[in-house]
């Protein structure tokens, strides 16, 4: 194989791709030998058809697919030799084939840009830890012991009262008639919350241990007998006790039944939780600090073909007259885009960052805990969808090149009060909406997207009726 560069235009070449009809020779043959022990000819035993026949039969298939299989090797054996990365996928220009004959054709290729990485390592961040102070950690401890109930039984001449928990059996009919779900034993409703029927809660204030009372509900609009929908019911109830709220205490026993050794332990734990919480807002403004100053390093061309690309995914949607109209804008944010998705990336490959299976499914789970209720909805999503689960792979990616770039970079540490923190995060909010999730989508689509390596198409020639055997060279 002989490859020689010719028409260079910045970032645009052409690859004369050249096999002699030896080698071509040599393929076919190879073929031959491949399909001779599966053919099964009449007067010929199995495996031994001479390749003249076979060349007459098959001829014009068993061209087709070893010019394909040539092609696919080739084109790609040319980029490795020439040590170019295309943007996008190149084309293929046939200019001399056929059995007996010589290859030879054109690989137009858009190639990446070669982009300086070096300056990242000395990259410049804030890098925030807060600093949560007692008071702060008992406020949030008080929260939970509030949110804790603690409920205690009250004498039995004690009346129930909103807050109160009221535990009765009860027996309802409509019209004097027993339905189905009628009963209910040992029912537990907090007087005020309303949860078991509209105003049901109401009539049982001022009922005390053992009384027997009867109240009077509607059955709801979606109760599950139909024809008692909308219905008046008439429930017996059975007062089985009154328990009124107590404050929790809070000690080594509430730690405990937190999860936490003691009192001291649990307070501890408080703390690293409510620093977390901050942690990760403030660490994603980090990143947007380095997102920002690799915005600024200089990459001398942006491949077009990529930049109209980004271009379309920014219109979709849109109207022709709007897309028109914001033609420009959208240019400028894609050359942003693609520019710091290649930065991102040649730092990634040079790095030798990969993304294992256990990564991505833990990144899975990770998005099933922040839906709970909906997971079978969500697994079968990712499961249907292979190209939301590459996604997914992306966005590890991206995680773990700007952590890689973070670890690397010169961070200003700063420890801040809660409040602090509060202001900063306030003022990003106000003078950076949006900011952080245009910074997400230039990583989701140009890190992994726009500078993925991409195998040739073939591109048929007009002129040349027989190139209609060869096929679209795969993806990478």
């Amino acid at each position: 194989m002989k490859v020689t560069v010719e028409n260079k235009k910045g970032l645009n070449k052409d690859l004369k791709i050249f096999i002699d009809k030896e080698t071509m020779n040599s393929y076919m043959d190879e073929k031959y030998e491949e399909i001779k022990g599966s053919v099964n000819l009449k007067g010929f035993r199995p495996g031994k058809v001479p390749k003249e026949i076979l060349k007459r039969q098959f001829g014009k298939a068993v061209f087709g697919e070893v010019l394909d299989k040539v092609l696919k090797e080739t084109s790609t054996k040319a980029l490795e030799e020439k040590k170019i990365k295309p943007a996008g996928q190149p084309k293929l220009d046939l200019k001399t084939y056929g059995e007996d004959k010589d290859l030879e054709y054109i690989l137009s290729v858009t190639e990446l840009p070669k982009v300086e990485i070096k300056s990242l390592e000395n990259i410049k961040f804030d890098e925030y830890t807060v600093k949560i102070g007692e008071s702060e950690t008992d406020k949030r401890i008080k929260e939970i012991a509030k949110n804790q109930p603690n409920f205690k039984e009250v004498s039995a001449d004690t009346k129930a009262k909103k807050g109160d928990l009221v535990s009765l059996d009860y027996k309802a009919t409509v019209d004097g008639k027993d339905f189905k779900g009628s009963e209910g034993k040992n029912t537990q409703l907090t007087l005020g919350k309303d949860l078991f029927l509209k105003g049901f809660d109401d009539k049982l204030i001022g009922v005390k241990k053992d009384d027997e009372k009867i109240v009077e509900a509607t059955l709801p609009e979606n109760f599950p007998e139909k024809e008692l929908a909308n219905k008046k019911a008439k429930f017996s109830c059975k007062i089985l006790s009154v328990k009124q709220s107590e404050e929790v205490k809070i000690d080594d026993d509430f730690a405990k039944n937190l999860g936490a050794k003691d009192l001291k332990d649990l307070k501890t734990l408080i703390s690293k939780q409510i620093n977390d919480e901050y942690k990760n807002s403030l660490d994603q403004l980090s990143k947007n600090q380095i997102l920002k100053e690799i915005e600024k390093i200089k990459v001398d061309e942006v491949p077009e073909n990529l930049v109209q690309e980004e271009v379309k995914v920014l219109s979709q949607g849109m109207s022709e007259e709007e897309a028109k109209k914001n033609k420009k804008n959208f240019e400028e944010k894609a050359k942003t885009r693609i520019k710091t998705g290649l930065i991102l990336n040649e730092f990634g490959e040079k790095n030798q960052i990969k993304v294992t299976e256990q990564e991505v499914q833990a990144e899975v789970q990770k998005q099933l805990r922040m839906m709970p209720g909906q997971e079978k909805m969500v697994m079968d999503f990712y499961q249907k969808n292979p190209s939301a689960l590459a996604s997914l792979r992306g966005t590890v990616y991206e995680e773990k090149i700007l952590n890689l770039i973070k670890e690397k970079g010169k961070a200003n540490k700063k420890e801040i009060l809660k409040e602090e923190a509060e202001k900063i995060l306030k003022e990003a909010h106000k003078h950076d909406h949006g900011h952080v999730e245009e910074k997400k989508e230039t990583k989701k689509k140009s890190a992994t997207t726009s500078a993925n390596k991409k195998k040739p198409s073939t591109k048929k020639a007009k002129s040349k009726p027989a190139a209609k055997k060869t096929k679209k060279v795969s993806k990478k």
